[in-house]
Parts: structure tokens; sequence; C-alpha cells
């Protein structure tokens, strides 16, 4: 979207500077995505006494006549036809809110305007939309639509400009990327065009469902080809009677089976998750079973979800809440868990010579990534932005990791 208004003419400024439209892009996985919606809008009507306010994304596009009676809220635009924004903004005569959230159709699709990013180093490329699965706690489906995939022709020529625009690293991005298939092609044909792309070093596979991933993804990785040392895969929960009442397609020995199959097949894989804590029926058992997995499986961290009712999920309905209190309680010793694990996964590559692309320097410390996810700070008197080179990994430092430059 904010390549089509730079075509357009418009200039992109930060938020909280002077704007004649304030876009605001809205979740709404959680209650949090809910009310950081409100606090945006609220902080834009205080830097703008009449501030013009589009709020586009998820949460408009299931909430849309909520949305369009907060203060500045001038147009409300769902994901079905939110890449048309700039137009609507200009066609638009009307003196009232106007919401604007049609139905999502499938099938597949292409998006005209490639995503270049000039402030950071890595592109993501989209390649699939929505979802079919419907998990008991997801309004993902409602939100985003069903399951639709890219067409391949048009990812390839969108790689193809974000590599001549000097992008490096690619992150393949959707709701449900390891479902993708159009005509005959599936993920493991898109990363077969990518590798073949001159000047494209890396590419990276965003968080992708544990039962859509091919083995050959996994001995792609092990080849030490283009593809990063790196999977994202959510569990959710550990205990196979949550997992059957989030109506999650795969038991916790399957899980558990793979994700230890990768971590021994790929040399010092990075692998994270997803976990759901204070699900509808979990008990202090549930969550300790939960708690005791992720502890033994080699993750190198977790995002934690502490669980609220979405309006559209099945789970909304559901007997057995949780007390609040005990979902921050049980939140909070994951998060610390999750620390930990980030910790000990920095500590098992210090001494290493990795590859690392430098992105930006801040604080006097040039900032990047290696491959398998470590955030990596270095000094040096060199512009390294969206360059690739070896650093020696000497010690943890917050955060990140403190190298030498060779």
């Amino acid at each position: 979207i904010e390549r089509s208004f730079e075509q357009n003419g418009y200039d992109i400024v930060d938020f909280g500077q002077p704007a004649d439209v304030v876009v605001i892009n809205t979740c709404t996985v959680t209650e949090n995505g809910d009310a950081d919606t409100r606090r945006l809008v609220n902080r834009a009507n205080r830097i703008a006494s009449q501030p013009q306010i589009a709020l586009i994304g998820c949460q408009a596009q299931l909430q849309g006549k909520r949305l369009a009676q907060l203060p500045g809220v001038r147009w409300v635009v769902g994901n079905a036809v939110k890449m048309d924004l700039v137009n609507i903004l200009e066609q638009d005569g009307s003196e009232e809110p106007q919401v604007l959230t049609p139905v999502i159709k499938r099938g597949s699709f292409t998006i005209p305007i490639a995503g270049i990013d000039k402030r950071h180093t890595r592109a993501n490329l989209k390649i699939q939309d929505g979802c079919d699965f419907f998990c008991a706690f997801c309004e993902i489906p409602y939100a985003r639509g069903r399951a639709r995939s890219r067409e391949y022709p048009d990812i390839m020529a969108e790689a193809e400009q974000l590599v001549a625009a000097g992008h490096k690293e690619i992150v393949l991005t959707g709701i449900n990327i390891g479902t993708y298939s159009y005509q005959n092609k599936d993920i493991d044909h898109v990363l077969d065009g990518l590798a073949a792309i001159d000047g494209l070093e890396r590419i990276r596979i965003s968080s992708i469902e544990p039962t859509t991933i091919p083995y050959r993804l996994v001995e792609r990785m092990a080849a030490k080809n283009k593809l990063c040392r790196y999977l994202h895969v959510p569990i959710q929960s550990g205990h196979d009677g949550i997992l059957k009442a989030m109506l999650r397609k795969y038991t916790v020995e399957d899980f558990s089976a793979f994700i230890k199959q990768a971590y021994a097949k790929v040399d010092n894989i990075c692998i994270g998750t997803d976990v759901i804590v204070g699900f509808p029926g979990e008990t202090e058992e549930h969550f300790d079973t939960t708690y005791e997995l992720v502890r033994e499986l080699p993750f190198a961290y977790f995002h934690v979800f502490s669980y609220s009712d979405r309006h559209y999920s099945r789970s909304r309905k559901y007997d057995s809440k949780v007390h609040p209190q005990v979902i921050e309680q049980r939140s909070r010793r994951m998060r610390e868990l999750s620390a930990r694990k980030r910790r000990l996964f920095m500590g098992q590559n210090i001494g290493q010579v990795v590859p690392v692309l430098f992105e930006q320097r801040k604080n006097g410390c040039w900032s990047g990534l290696t491959d398998n996810y470590i955030r990596v700070k270095a000094v040096s008197d060199f512009d390294l932005s969206n360059r690739i080179v070896p650093v020696r990994l000497e010690k943890i430092d917050l955060q990140a990791v403190s190298g030498k430059i060779l």
C-alpha cells in the first residue's frame, strides 16, 4: 500500500508527523490488537485537530461499522479492497465515514505493485492469503477469507523486481503458506523459482503450519543453499486434549517427531513456535504438560499469546474459561522460559564464524541477522548496510550477540 501511494505522488511520513491522511493497518488476532487500534486512533487525534484516518486490514474487515464511529475515522477499508486505497481516497466525495468491507472472493490473485521497501534490507513476498483450517480460537478465515494462492508468474515477477532493487533476502509470507497451490505448483516450486534468481542470497520462510510442511523442505535447508535454517511452526498447546478442543490437525507425538527430525537433519537450525496460554478448559495440569514439552523440545524461542475470546471464533462459546489473572501468571512463566531458551540458543553459537546480513547502524553498532535468526551487533567504520559479511560471534549482549567482523 505504501508503494502505491508513492507511485501516485504522495509523500510518506513517519507516524506522528503532520499528514493529510493517516493510514492504520488493523489487527484482530487478539484483544490487544483491538486495543492497539483505539490507542493509535486516539494518538492521531491528539497530533492533529481534524485528522483524516483510514483504517484498513483485519479488524476493519470484521468490525467496520463500530470502527467508523471512532473520532477522526474517515474510511474503514477491508482486506478485499485495501490495496485500492489510493483510488478509494481520491474518488470519495462523501462527507460521511465510508465503510468498504466486501466479501473476500476465492480464487488465485495477483499483486500489481512490488513491495520494495527502501528502509529495510529484507523484503516480504506474499505468496498466499486466507485459511480453510477454522481453528476454534481463530477469526482469520472470516477476516482474510478462504485459502487462496498468488499466481506463480506474479510471484516471480515481484521477486525479480525486489532483487533488482537491491534486496538480498526475501521472506515468504501468507496466512497459511504451506497450502500454496497454483496450477500444480506448490511451495517447493516457489522455492525452486526463487533459488534460480541471480543476486538473491537468502530465502526465509515465515510461520508455517506443522501439517503443511513437506519433508523435502527440510532436506533443502540441510543442503545449505539459499534457504535459511529457520522454521517457525506453531504448536499452540502441548496437550492432545486441548489440541482437539482447538480443532488443530495434529497430535503432540506427530508434532514432536517432526521438530526432532528437523533439528537432527539441519545443522544449527533455529526453530520457533507459538503457544496459546489459557485456552478454555486449560487446567494447571494441561499447562504444565505444555510447559514441559516446549522446554524439552529444541525450540530457540516462542511467541506467547494470552487467550482472549474473538467474536467469530468457536471457542468464544466454550465453557470453563480460565481466569485472566491465571492466564497472566501462566503467560509470564512461559515468556520467561522463552527468554532462557533464546539465550541458550544464542550461547550455542558463540565462537562460530557466520555470515550476517547487516541492516542498519544504531548507537554506534551495526545490526543484522544470521540465516538462523540470531540478531548480531558489530562495530565497523565501513558502511555495512545491506551487505553480507563474516562475523565471529563472541558474547551474548541482551537480546543480541556481539561479534567481530573478519
